[in-house]
């Protein structure tokens, strides 16, 4: 918008210096352009809320089954409201104070066309278009804290895009002795307008990145994380199984072929107190650990410790420990909830509390797939509260059939097939993917807009430039190919920031996050690197087209 705004600012200097010669205020020249920039929000705004009413059915489209279009609200004015308010904002704040400088165009301007520095003031008025921007952050997010957080996010990761997209411009000046003329030109544009190139890589690269996360970098990451998994890792799970059933169940599986299941014991109880103050959702800001008091924990008990399961701090029971009051918690349940060790937890059960003195963290690897739990007890200590038993164990695909007659035997038991429901997953993230992909298409488009608007800022220079040129005797085809060899540039330069930052996040979510190796892939760069060249070099030869189209005489002739 200020890259438009200033554009059109330049281009009015005449008009408003003849009105200042006839005699027109100051007050006048600022409400004839601020007039024309409310009617132009309005318009704007128009187009944008038809626009996002349309896309909505392509969203459900792209969804295909998960919703239907008969599934979606009808719209009403409530969206309306914020989006007007972002256009306005965006508009007035970062549009008005290029055109505030049309009052102070003098009548000699005519002779001069010189506008001298920039006020200082002007720039201070950029300052409440950030706030009314924040302010309208934090109302859509509904919490400041995340609104800050989301705005320290974007701003860091612009300001080292910003750092490296310029490191990447200056950089060019290395290569322009090494190439041949037309790349030589179009290297030179860019580092001669090395702020606004600058710029226009970030914005680029920030939407192609978006893409290439949601694409490749997720592909990979899904592949990362089933390759992490043993080949024979845990596949179905039975739970719901009686005391009664245990024995038969495990001669079931046995006579199967499928030894060595183990199932555990499972009891419902909830967390009322921690070294006897109770708690509660209410004492906890985390959401995540809010769910965690107001809901039943699955306890169980165990004599011997996991394979999957490691003794952080404490130690693990000792002889005389069983039928004692004692418990081992999961780490992560741990920090949630602040407990640590020596504390003494109470639990309520079956409408009876028991207490338990905390000897022992562990940290358990959830993505084994085995059955697990947040808090484990010595035996003798929830024998006499009802339970029931979840195991789990890996079936290949050819002994599919075994379930069915499972459940022929055990009509209670609830087999859950983990195959399948991570084959569900997949597809709807796929689904869920491919419309957040739609909606970040909307990112890419809004850097072209920033491409074509650079493009259109400097289209005055870029005509006479190609004046010079041919009036020196260079082809057309050879100016054509500077434009496309910088636009090209361009498109490379962001496609290559594209995938690096693709390639530190996707780092950092498989080391940091999900904890398995990390895949390196160089599509990730071939694609990025690729499809910058070919989009901006393509869009930004269209954009600037009309340099070549003008005669060269007409463009000297206007200098």
């Amino acid at each position: 918008v200020a890259i438009a705004a200033r554009r059109f600012a330049a281009r009015h200097w005449d008009s408003v210096a003849i009105l200042r010669c006839v005699g027109a205020t100051e007050a006048l020249i600022v409400r004839l352009f601020v007039l024309e920039l409310l009617m132009l929000a309005m318009l704007a705004g128009a187009a944008g809320l038809l626009t996002g009413y349309l896309a909505q059915y392509g969203l459900s489209g792209v969804l295909g089954s998960l919703v239907s279009r008969t599934e979606l609200p009808a719209p009403s004015l409530w969206p309306v409201l914020p989006a007007l308010a972002a256009g306005f904002v965006t508009l007035l704040g970062f549009g008005l104070p290029p055109l505030l400088r049309l009052r102070e165009v003098p009548p000699l301007r005519v002779l001069r066309r010189d506008l001298g520095p920039v006020n200082p003031r002007l720039l201070a008025l950029y300052g409440p278009a950030v706030a009314a921007t924040l302010a309208l952050l934090i109302w859509q997010a509904g919490e400041w804290r995340l609104a800050l957080y989301v705005c320290a996010g974007v701003a860091g990761t612009v300001a080292v895009l910003s750092l490296a997209a310029w490191g990447l411009v200056k950089a060019l000046n290395l290569l322009r002795g090494q190439v041949g003329i037309a790349w030589r030109f179009g290297m030179a544009n860019i580092a001669r307008r090395g702020s606004g190139s600058a710029v226009q890589v970030v914005a680029l690269g920030l939407g192609l990145m978006a893409l290439l996360m949601l694409t490749l970098v997720r592909t990979d990451l899904l592949t990362s994380w089933r390759a992490s998994l043993p080949a024979d890792a845990p596949n179905h799970f039975l739970i719901n199984v009686q005391t009664s059933e245990v024995t038969q169940v495990q001669t079931f599986l046995r006579e199967r072929g499928l030894h060595d299941v183990e199932l555990f014991p499972m009891v419902r109880g909830r967390l009322t107190a921690i070294n006897g103050r109770n708690v509660g959702p209410e004492d906890y800001q985390n959401p995540r650990a809010q769910r965690l008091v107001a809901r039943e924990f699955n306890l169980s008990w165990t004599d011997t410790l996991q394979e999957d399961n490691r003794i952080l701090a404490g130690r693990w029971w000792q002889t005389g420990d069983q039928g004692q009051g004692v418990a081992s918690v999961e780490t992560g349940l741990a920090e949630e909830l602040g407990i640590v060790l020596g504390d003494t937890l109470r639990f309520q059960i079956a409408g009876q509390d028991l207490a338990a003195k905390v000897t022992s963290l562990r940290s358990v690897e959830w993505d084994s797939f085995r059955a697990n739990f947040f808090v484990v007890f010595p035996s003798g200590v929830l024998d006499a509260y009802p339970a029931t038993w979840i195991t789990s164990f890996h079936l290949p695909i050819d002994r599919k059939p075994v379930m069915a007659e499972l459940v022929r035997h055990f009509p209670s038991i609830t087999v859950l097939d983990v195959e399948a429901l991570m084959t569900k997953v997949r597809e709807i993230m796929d689904r869920v993917i491919s419309a957040v992909e739609y909606v970040f298409l909307f990112t890419l488009a809004a850097g072209l807009v920033v491409l074509y608007a650079a493009i259109q800022a400097t289209q005055d220079e870029r005509r006479f430039e190609s004046a010079v040129l041919r009036t020196l005797g260079a082809q057309r085809a050879v100016v054509r190919q500077s434009l496309l060899a910088e636009f090209a540039t361009l498109g490379l330069l962001a496609g290559v920031l594209a995938a690096a930052a693709a390639t530190v996040l996707s780092y950092g979510l498989a080391t940091q996050v999900f904890d398995f190796p990390y895949r390196w892939n160089s599509w990730i760069w071939l694609l990025g690197g690729g499809a910058g060249m070919l989009g901006v070099g393509l869009a930004g030869l269209l954009g600037a087209r009309s340099a070549l189209a003008q005669p060269p005489w007409r463009a000297l002739r206007e200098l």
